[in-house]
């Protein structure tokens, strides 16, 4: 810029210097907003003079030095008369340099690549919380038992034996949801030790020292129980609500066990002694 055209900044307003650097160019508003990537809207604003209508003072001289720049303007003078503008106006106090100005809109990541960004985060965050689930659940005793034979020497007979392996008396009580589930799990006191839906494949363990845990669902069929890696009888008919169940690991090994002659259901005619349903029935509340 030449000491004419500085003199010229000095007496008149920069937009009014903008708008003449534009025009001698032969340049319109829309070609300087496709060079700035700003919109024409605030380009206009600036050429009026109207800085309160922009988001504020960084954005006024930022978007004034863009323009300047754009049309090979004095972009320093250039937002050096907005800012004394500002001053004037009261609406900033002082002159000073700005430490910071809006970000050239060129280099602003597309909409696309942003929305991207934020579904790979979701994915890894997804990834971590299966992870995690999966390497702090805490083994069956099955398991435990079945890694503790693996190198044990041959056995000191040589007689195969058929004997069954003693069921667990203890274990964790894992419920696994077959389904989307809505349950509540309390203990005695009704603190409750997790209320939320659980989804298809997950997995809850009911803490050991838990003072006689029970548990609220009004889907019993989706929920599959295991006590120490051992499948127990379901909680309850499909689609009926339960309530005050117990689910300690005694109460549950207490059950009979599916496809048990206690679990069949009684035969048609005058139900027996052994055809009662188990207590745990009596919590059973109609949905």
């Amino acid at each position: 810029m030449n000491e004419m055209e500085q003199g010229s900044l000095d007496m008149d307003r920069p937009g009014d210097v903008l708008r003449r650097a534009r025009e001698a160019q032969g340049l319109s508003l829309q070609d300087v907003a496709t060079r700035t990537r700003i919109p024409v809207r605030q380009l206009q604003l600036i050429e009026d003079h109207d800085y309160a209508a922009l988001p504020g003072v960084p954005y006024a001289i930022g978007f004034a030095r863009a323009y300047a720049r754009a049309i090979d303007a004095d972009e320093i003078a250039v937002a050096a008369a907005v800012r004394r503008e500002l001053v004037e106006a009261d609406v900033i106090n002082a002159p000073r340099y700005e430490m910071f100005e809006p970000a050239d809109p060129a280099r602003v990541p597309p909409r696309t690549l942003a929305w991207t960004t934020l579904i790979l985060a979701l994915i890894l965050v997804g990834g971590y919380t299966v992870w995690r689930t999966q390497m702090y659940t805490p083994p069956t005793d099955a398991q435990v038992e079945q890694a503790a034979d693996a190198p044990s020497a041959a056995p000191r007979s040589a007689a195969p034996t058929n004997r069954p392996a003693p069921a667990p008396t203890q274990g964790p009580v894992v419920l696994t949801a077959t389904d989307e589930v809505w349950l509540r799990i309390y203990d005695g006191a009704g603190e409750r030790l997790l209320e939320k839906q659980m989804a298809k494949g997950e997995t809850f363990t009911v803490p050991a020292n838990a003072n006689n845990p029970m548990i609220l669902t009004g889907r019993p069929n989706a929920l599959a129980v295991t006590v120490g890696g051992r499948t127990v009888a379901p909680l309850g008919p499909p689609e009926r609500t339960i309530a005050d169940v117990p689910i300690s690991a005694a109460a549950l090994l207490a059950r009979p066990a599916p496809g048990s002659a206690a679990s069949a259901p009684a035969s048609a005619g005058r139900p027996t002694a052994a055809s009662t349903p188990p207590a745990v029935a009596d919590n059973n509340v109609a949905q």
